[in-house]
């Protein structure tokens, strides 16, 4: 069993949303490694980073990702910080994996001030510029490909996906 897709890329790119646009277009389920960690754990990311650590988080995360690319075959979404385990980057080999790339205004504006967000404590523009510089490297590294979300519609982005997915199934 594999996951029909799985979208990666920072918070605020539009992963849930889109997600949940393809698997209502697939008639698939669509699955959140991020909302598999709250069910489990029972209480928030927040939370977990807060009491736990962002070492605990990333752990937890890692097992999360594992089970559910060994266990779905719908749409799987990523938590943006996913891919920087070497771990999660070597099990996506082989699997549809897009990124949805977003840029710093686009992604301020989406996340706004953050406060569910762990990692976007303090300056909110500042620290996604820097988790954005960080990342992308590694979302385009896991990619079979990439699209564009500044300035579209989420259900512009899941069109341009499901096309490009039909066209090769």
């Amino acid at each position: 069993m594999s996951p029909r897709v799985v979208l990666v890329g920072p918070m605020g790119s539009g992963k849930t949303t889109v997600g949940r646009l393809l698997a209502d277009r697939w008639g698939v389920a669509v699955r959140d490694t991020d909302e598999d960690i709250e069910r489990a754990e029972g209480r928030t990311i927040s939370e977990i980073f807060v009491d736990d650590g962002e070492d605990r988080f990333r752990e937890l995360e890692r097992a999360a990702v594992a089970a559910a690319l060994d266990a779905h075959d719908g749409v799987l979404s990523l938590g943006g910080g996913a891919v920087l385990a070497d771990a999660t980057r070597e099990r996506l080999a082989g699997h549809t994996v897009v990124f949805l790339r977003v840029g710093l205004s686009d992604a301020v504006k989406r996340v706004g001030l953050g406060t569910s967000r762990p990692l976007l404590l303090g300056n909110v523009r500042s620290r996604v510029k820097a988790l954005l510089d960080e990342r992308t490297p590694i979302y385009e590294q896991v990619a079979t490909f990439s699209v564009d979300t500044d300035g579209r519609s989420p259900e512009d982005v899941a069109e341009e996906i499901a096309v490009a997915l039909e066209g090769v199934a």
